[in-house]
């Protein structure tokens, strides 16, 4: 059977998602909890929604994996896997990684290809009276920064777009993507919240362009940087990746079950076409 489980996580002390030789990570620490609370003779195989970096907090990833239906504890009757999970792992994970929910998902459901969106946060302040309780999932800048300028510069940015300028690209693959928002807002404390949300991330792409929205918030760039990198065509040097701690994903977005087949076959194709300008 399929499982679906949404997690949240503390990024501060994971070297990111993926499972690494001798390091802690998302992926190995939840797949090896997993094989311990369900005694299986090794750990099992997670896909997740999407691959965070090191020291990146979620608080809406999904994870699936199979399994067989139903386990036999080493006393008593045999239960429902997904109800032996709920039972165990919560309280068998550490401090820093928490179970919002794990259900039997359909057999055509995909944590990374059947996804509509993702939307991440990237908090920061640039003011001296910050609130050091967030210290650990949001960036002090120090250097004050114009919110309206840097939601002009986010306007060109938005659409489908090739982003090469604004990620650390792959030998493999496309940096192909559709930006659907890129909101910097500043809130009543004033901590900048700056929410983006797309169908999918290139490496780094989420750092890369808060990056370079800082750079014009703070007047070193303008609107013409923006554009120039974007159209370039190629990876951009001058382009800073902002501190991974600033940065949390909040939500992935599925769409209805009668078409996770067909979203997850577009999503696995190769976004080759030339975006659209």
């Amino acid at each position: 059977m399929r499982i679906r489980i949404d997690l949240a996580y503390d990024g501060t002390d994971f070297s990111g998602w993926a499972r690494q030789p001798a390091r802690r990570t998302v992926q190995s620490t939840l797949e090896d909890t997993i094989a311990q609370v369900l005694r299986l003779p090794k750990h099992p195989a997670t896909i997740c929604a999407g691959r965070t970096d090191a020291g990146v907090h979620a608080r809406g990833q999904v994870v699936h994996l199979d399994l067989d239906d139903m386990i036999q504890p080493p006393r008593g009757e045999s239960l429902p896997t997904v109800e032996g999970l709920r039972r165990w792992l919560p309280r068998a994970l550490p401090d820093d990684v928490a179970v919002q929910s794990i259900d039997e998902a359909p057999p055509a459901f995909d944590a990374r290809f059947s996804a509509l969106k993702r939307r991440y946060v990237y908090r920061l302040w640039d003011c001296p009276a910050f609130d050091p309780l967030t210290r650990r999932f949001s960036v002090t800048y120090p250097h004050s920064l114009n919110v309206e300028a840097m939601t002009e510069a986010a306007q060109p940015l938005l659409g489908l777009r090739d982003f090469v300028a604004f990620c650390k690209p792959k030998d493999t693959g496309t940096s192909i993507r559709t930006l659907m928002e890129l909101s910097p807002q500043r809130n009543p404390n004033g901590m900048i919240e700056i929410t983006v949300t797309a169908d999918a991330f290139c490496h780094s792409m989420v750092r890369c362009l808060v990056g370079g929205l800082v750079g014009v918030g703070r007047g070193l760039r303008d609107v013409t940087w923006i554009t120039t990198h974007l159209n370039s065509g190629r990876r951009a040097n001058d382009v800073v990746v902002m501190p991974a701690h600033g940065l949390t994903l909040e939500e992935v977005t599925y769409p209805p079950s009668e078409h996770l087949e067909e979203r997850a076959n577009q999503a696995k194709a190769r976004r080759d076409e030339s975006p659209q300008s």
